[in-house]
């Protein structure tokens, strides 16, 4: 197995193989996870000027842990002036 992976700011875009064989593309919410229901092969990826690629995966959970992964950096906590209570940013 082997799966590419590309985001844009709210969508996450991958293709994958199965045994050389390709799964087609999958496109989810940046906030969801990929299954291997989700892959289609008459998708195909958006133009190059779209997603930017993250990388090459050796399996869908890695690619979920680093959707995962990336979601948790990014979420910025905050305090609102003259609050205690911190909100998240994502």
């Amino acid at each position: 197995m082997g799966f590419a992976l590309w985001t844009s700011h709210d969508t996450a875009w991958a293709a994958g193989t199965h045994e050389y064989r390709p799964m087609g593309v999958a496109v989810i919410a940046r906030s969801s996870l990929f299954s291997a229901r989700d892959f289609r092969p008459a998708r195909r990826l958006p133009s190059r000027s779209g997603p930017h690629f993250r990388g090459l995966f050796a399996s869908l959970g890695d690619v979920n842990g680093f959707l995962s992964r990336t979601r948790s950096q990014t979420a910025k906590k905050f305090t609102r002036p003259g609050s205690t209570r911190q909100f998240a940013i994502i």
